[in-house]
């Protein structure tokens, strides 16, 4: 409350900075107006601005809320809040058969599918301990089909970058270049995502005839779209003046918060599980990790498109070993699932002029010829295979960094527990230290940087 005197300035100031007036007749109203001016600047001088970026309409995908609170321009804190697309996959997973987890991992990095069918079905064969008995073929195909993922993964980033900073085209190439990789995954699993085609043990069907040769014949369109895609991007001055020296973290700071992927191979560490704890037959693949000096945005985007032609590398070789197996027949390395039938899944599946189906022989079995052929089939499909109880933890190394998976049996047909460190939501922590003490319109490019997928975020 002011303090009032008959004598002195008409205006001053206490000790504690309090201000002082002197009251001179009937000017009360003088009076009661300089307080209010002051007590207004006083609250825009203190007052926090609080800005919500988000959440869109739960109806739509990446759903995330950022809370800013900004002095200006400025972006003085920031928080991530997530769950706002939460599916309790994990939790239904207990209620599954191992098989049938499957069919949820595809769907939580929805963008880059494959790395969760793929380190689910390690995770359940380190633990049935037939990691050695999956079959070449299987091995092979998995590869290829990772790192063509990598690739949509990485092109739908980029892209989708481009477009936050105003660039419609950059989206239009980046889906051209992913349709591309879309239409090799429908020939090989019957859909465009939500596969749920790798399983333990194997594939759930074989590569369909032809499927080497259509993935060969599009590896030059896909490289077309990159190389398009870099030169409108890379030494564009308006995305270098947006992304250069934006979300700038030292790998001291990168290393404190997690980060995996692009975002610490930016800074310099080749944090990759392919060569670290090598999976699939990593190891015997000729190709390099991109590093570079610096993990700011445009870093970030660099070492995408280094992955991108790390992976047509890949995927060249994982061909002509295709190839090379489908040549020796019926030699057993040229099947897709285990030999063993408590494990294997029942039915050899074939793709029919619908997209998918049974194998007809496989149907005209166990409905016309053997009841313990059906038996059998009824059984491990409906209640599953039984796991020995003990726990694991897989890596690998997904598109947008390392993917963990613990897996737990207690001896039963269904997961104990089964969790997920999903690198988008472990990079999502480092987005406050990225945004804070920047712009406003930094934020956008900061996020696209680390290209989150709320599917894997929130599971």
């Amino acid at each position: 409350m002011s303090n009032m005197h008959a004598t002195g300035p008409a205006t001053d100031s206490l000790a504690d900075g309090a201000p002082q007036f002197t009251a001179n007749g009937g000017d009360w109203d003088d009076i009661a107006a300089q307080i209010a001016a002051r007590d207004e600047e006083d609250r825009l001088q203190h007052d926090r601005v609080v800005v919500n970026m988000g959440p869109i309409h739960p109806s739509t995908h990446g759903v995330l809320r950022l809370l800013l609170e900004t002095d200006g321009e400025t972006v003085t804190e920031l928080r991530a809040g997530t769950g706002f697309l939460h599916t309790g996959i994990e939790k239904n997973m207990e209620y599954r058969t191992w098989v049938q987890g499957e069919t949820f991992v595809t769907r939580m990095d929805y963008v880059a599918p494959f790395f969760q069918e793929v380190g689910y079905a390690l995770a359940v064969e380190k633990l049935l301990g037939i990691t050695d008995d999956v079959p070449e073929k299987a091995t092979v195909a998995r590869v290829v089909l990772m790192e063509l993922n990598r690739i949509a993964s990485h092109v739908v980033a980029i892209g989708s970058a481009g477009n936050e900073m105003g660039g419609t085209t950059l989206m239009t190439i980046s889906f051209r270049c992913r349709e591309n990789i879309l239409r090799a995954f429908e020939m090989a699993t019957g859909l465009r995502m939500n596969h749920a085609y790798v399983r333990p043990g194997g594939l759930a069907q074989d590569l369909p005839e032809g499927f080497t040769d259509f993935v060969r014949s599009v590896m030059p369109n896909i490289k077309n779209d990159l190389g398009e895609l870099e030169s409108l991007l890379m030494a564009n001055p308006i995305l270098k003046s947006r992304f250069v020296g934006i979300g700038e973290m030292s790998l001291a700071a990168a290393m404190a918060m997690g980060l995996t992927g692009p975002c610490v191979k930016a800074a310099g560490y080749p944090l990759d599980m392919r060569k670290l704890r090598p999976y699939c037959g990593y190891e015997t693949y000729d190709f390099e990790v991109p590093v570079y000096d610096n993990s700011d945005c445009y870093n970030r985007l660099r070492v995408r498109f280094d992955e991108c032609y790390q992976s047509l590398k890949i995927v060249s070789q994982a061909l002509d070993r295709l190839d090379e197996i489908a040549a020796r027949g019926d030699d057993p390395s040229n099947t897709v699932m285990v030999a063993d039938p408590t494990i294997a899944w029942p039915a050899r599946m074939a793709i029919a002029t619908d997209g998918q189906g049974q194998s007809l022989e496989h149907v005209k079995e166990i409905m016309g010829t053997s009841m313990e052929s059906l038996i059998h089939h009824f059984k491990l499909v409906t209640q599953g295979f039984r796991v020995p109880a003990g726990q694991v933890y897989q890596t690998v190394e997904h598109a947008k960094g390392v993917l963990g998976i613990q897996a737990v049996s207690d001896g039963g047909t269904r997961p104990y527990r089964v969790h997920f460190r999903d690198p988008s939501y472990s990079n999502l922590q480092s987005l406050a230290m990225m945004c804070e003490g920047g712009m406003i319109a930094d934020v956008v490019a900061s996020l696209s940087s680390i290209d989150p997928v709320l599917g894997g975020v929130d599971r």
